[in-house]
């Protein structure tokens, strides 16, 4: 199937779950994973319409980032009146931080209190306020990234990020287990919206407005429990090549 193709069904099926859950299409934000994929594959979803993306790596977006800066421009000499962004979903070590904040229009993976500090001190230097999101790690998976909910380190950064006037804290993400039943990847789900309810009342100085959860095989369920942002890659561009470049 075409990726237009792809698209309607995405959409058919996010509409279908917005019913189900008795809840406006426009409450959810259609995030498209185009990692491993090439510029060309974006600049034909900004064709039909896709502004949101998500990268997994700093230094393979990097290679692709030249040749969206028409698509990425801003003010007086935009090359177009609606720009697409690029946020950084995958793990992010802090001697990254400074390519990051130089690349990405947000950082919807951070982990520590070092690597918001690392990152306010680079926005500050390029006069940026940089939207970021918290990972919160809810699967007993030892493969994914985020914060304990219930850690030191969890409760240190929430107190710490007010005081970073170059971060703009917009709320949560997580990545549900894999292969699991339904009824658990829901309560998954259920439970990142129980800690951002927890965490806003306790922080009424943070904003939590955005729930990023739920993916390809499973966003259905994510917008039944509450999810403001899907990230969608393989249910659009299909099956995906693998990674090949360095780790990071």
């Amino acid at each position: 199937m075409s990726l237009k193709e792809n698209l309607e069904k995405v959409e058919e099926q996010i509409h279908a779950a917005c019913k189900a859950a008795g809840r406006s299409r426009h409450e959810i934000e259609m995030m498209a994973v185009s990692k491993t994929y090439p510029a060309e594959t974006i600049l034909e979803a900004e064709k039909l319409g896709l502004q949101l993306f998500g990268e997994n790596r700093v230094q393979e977006f990097a290679g692709k980032a030249p040749e969206l800066e028409p698509c990425r421009c801003t003010g007086p000499m935009a090359a177009t009146d609606e720009p697409i962004f690029v946020h950084l979903i995958g793990h992010l070590q802090s001697n990254k931080a400074v390519r990051a904040v130089e690349l990405f229009d947000s950082v919807d993976s951070l982990d520590s209190v070092k690597l918001a500090e690392r990152l306010n001190d680079a926005a500050g230097k390029l006069h940026k306020r940089l939207p970021v999101l918290i990972e919160v790690k809810l699967s007993p998976e030892e493969s994914k990234d985020g914060l304990e909910p219930e850690s030191a380190e969890a409760a240190a950064l929430l107190e710490r990020l007010p005081d970073l006037e170059h971060l703009h804290m917009r709320g949560l993400m997580t990545i549900a287990p894999f292969g699991v039943p339904e009824a658990e990847t829901r309560a998954c789900f259920r439970a990142l919206r129980e800690w951002r309810d927890r965490w806003a009342a306790a922080h009424a100085q943070l904003k939590f407005d955005v729930l990023s959860m739920g993916m390809s095989g499973d966003f259905a369920l994510a917008i039944l429990e509450g999810a403001t942002r899907v990230r969608i890659g393989t249910a659009l561009f299909g099956k995906r090549a693998l990674w090949t470049g360095p780790a990071e």
